[in-house]
């Protein structure tokens, strides 16, 4: 059985989906689904069973993981980075971490967690290293420092321990976050209300729209994990974007492409980001092409297509 933590979220359910395709379905999804919507991002796959996640940590506390467990993927996590009760955040993200990772290990199976790229705060470089890493928010600091925490173990551990680093994931299955949700998502629903799409005048010395991320697709993570799982022998901690920083322009030209219609309108930047945003981010991901993932990762235009393509899918 492999074991999906946040299976019922955004990049978890996309998971899901990927093992059920590549013909797994021992599969034990644990969540929290007291937003009750997220069980739409299961509806159409096959799972083993299901745990609450509060349930779930005292049954491994007090027995471990369920025998039968094969691995464990562990993306259930608070991703709210305006969160800033520090002990939930630490309780939730931290020490809930801590006790997979030691059943996992005690098991002697792969542990596949996800980490952030929000580690590298401001950046300038997003590189996996100590002198990259400047947490700004709590939510940051609880995944920087379960990243910490595996460093110390990683040399003794007696199977995988793999930590990815996401950028700017987009993709199926988002609809559940709300205001958290990606641009794409966010750019589609405002053309398709309103004619146009809202972004940001310029910032931090980029012209308006012109503020660059590391957008990846969610199919594409899901290919980096199930590769992982077929690669025991590769460990460590990996950033998960293409390597290739795309405007915001880019994300909303995409859109309106694929719609056929829509216009971009720039907004003032707000005041109260001014210092504290992120007008640049690129994954250095040579780390996962030294470890052996030699995949191509899809291009904003190709990876926001795919994605409309199936939104238009569920609306229909």
């Amino acid at each position: 059985m492999i074991i999906v933590t946040g299976g019922a979220g955004f990049i978890g359910s996309n998971l899901v989906k990927g093992l059920n395709e590549a013909g797994e379905e021992e599969i034990l999804v644990v969540d929290d689904l007291r937003d009750g919507t997220k069980f739409r991002n299961l509806a159409d796959c096959e799972i083993a069973d299901y745990a609450d996640k509060d349930r779930f940590l005292d049954q491994v506390r007090g027995q471990g993981l369920p025998r039968g467990t094969r691995a464990v993927v562990h993306l259930g996590a608070c991703s709210t980075t305006t969160e800033w009760d520090g002990r939930f955040m630490m309780e939730n993200n931290y020490a809930y971490s801590k006790v997979l990772l030691h059943a996992a290990m005690e098991r002697v199976v792969p542990f596949v967690y996800a980490s952030s790229a929000s580690v590298y705060g401001m950046g300038p470089e997003f590189r996996e290293a100590r002198e990259c890493e400047r947490p700004l928010n709590v939510y940051a600091y609880s995944k920087f420092q379960f990243d910490q925490y595996v460093r110390r173990h990683l040399a003794a551990a007696p199977a995988q321990i793999v930590g990815l680093r996401y950028f700017n994931v987009y993709g199926p299955r988002e609809q559940h976050k709300g205001t958290m949700a990606s641009v794409a998502f966010h750019f589609y629903n405002q053309i398709r209300e309103g004619g146009r799409a809202r972004l940001f005048e310029g910032s931090d010395g980029y012209g308006p729209g012109e503020q660059r991320r590391d957008f990846v697709y969610v199919g594409d993570t899901v290919r980096v994990k199930l590769w992982l799982l077929d690669h025991p022998e590769v460990r460590g901690i990996f950033n998960l974007g293409t390597g290739r920083a795309q405007s915001f322009n880019d994300v909303a030209h995409a859109v309106i492409e694929w719609l056929g219609f829509g216009e971009i309108e720039y907004i003032p930047f707000p005041d109260h980001l001014r210092g504290r945003y992120q007008s640049f981010t690129q994954a250095d991901i040579s780390a996962l092409r030294k470890a052996g993932y030699e995949a191509p990762f899809l291009d904003v235009r190709e990876g926001v297509h795919r994605y409309l393509d199936w939104l238009a899918e569920q609306v229909g």
